[in-house]
């Protein structure tokens, strides 16, 4: 018997230490029985301890990888995450705005600053994805640092969180997701969803554990694979949650540094 599945393309790095980017999304993918598909942005060579390389990959080649898949796949959902340079980010802004079926909802994780505030992208780099990218997001996933950079402001407190989500919102996304896995405090593990008409605030249960790598790529990808399976955006990203708590109950304990979370919880003992 054969299946036609819904199908999502990422649109990311790739992760040598199969933890984040690309592999982490098509653990995801394969989770909520979604057909994964990929175009890679650039190729980094880390594990759990850092990341030692990273070589980008020319914007007209992560562009023709994403033509391939929509020209001859039925696409539903794409996310977006490492996308490393201004070229890059421009040129898959364009290809989304100009050239994208408006059927497909677009989940953009702004990767640019981690959960330790490292900054990932140069300034100009960043500022080409607050204006061009941002506002063709069907939801957006900030951690707490980016969300303050695209906000303009600080946040420590939920009355922060809920101003900034506004803030962001103004900017043009149709949904805005801000993480609290960066705090150190209550807010940890607290999300903040605004899609213009209702502010609401997603928690779970707080998962203790330092094997953590990969959960803003594995968020955003469940986001993505439960839009592709018909949800919602908000019920979506309530169903995405749910997927990463029980992924960080089961984190795998390998490598020497921070390890992965486990996308695939239900096979493990």
């Amino acid at each position: 018997m054969t299946h036609t599945p819904p199908v999502a393309l990422t649109i990311a790095g790739s992760d040598s230490g199969g933890g984040a980017g690309i592999q982490a999304d098509l653990k995801t993918f394969a989770f909520h029985a979604v057909h994964g598909t990929s175009a890679l942005t650039c190729i980094t060579a880390q594990n759990t301890q850092g990341v030692t390389r990273v070589d980008a990959l020319p914007s007209e080649a992560v562009v023709a990888q994403i033509e391939a898949v929509v020209e001859d796949m039925d696409l539903q959902s794409l996310k977006t995450g490492m996308l490393l340079n201004r070229s890059i980010i421009t040129a898959v802004a364009d290809y989304i705005r100009e050239r994208l079926p408006s059927r497909v909802s677009c989940v953009i994780d702004p990767v640019m600053v981690s959960r330790a505030g490292a900054q990932l992208l140069s300034d100009d780099a960043l500022s080409t994805l607050r204006q061009q990218l941002v506002p063709l997001a069907t939801v957006l996933t900030p951690n707490r640092y980016e969300a303050q950079l695209l906000a303009g402001r600080s946040i420590s407190t939920l009355e922060d969180m809920q101003a900034a989500a506004l803030a962001i919102y103004g900017l043009g996304p149709k949904a805005v997701l801000i993480k609290g896995g960066g705090f150190t405090n209550a807010l940890q593990g607290v999300d903040l969803w605004y899609d213009g008409s209702e502010m609401v605030r997603l928690a779970t249960r707080r998962v203790e554990t330092r094997d953590t790598h990969g959960t803003g790529c594995t968020l955003s990808a469940a986001i993505a694979a439960n839009l592709a399976l018909g949800y919602s955006p908000r019920e979506a990203a309530r169903k995405a949650k749910d997927y990463i708590t029980h992924a960080l109950e089961h984190s795998l304990r390998i490598g020497q540094g921070q390890g992965p979370v486990g996308h695939f919880y239900p096979i493990l003992d």
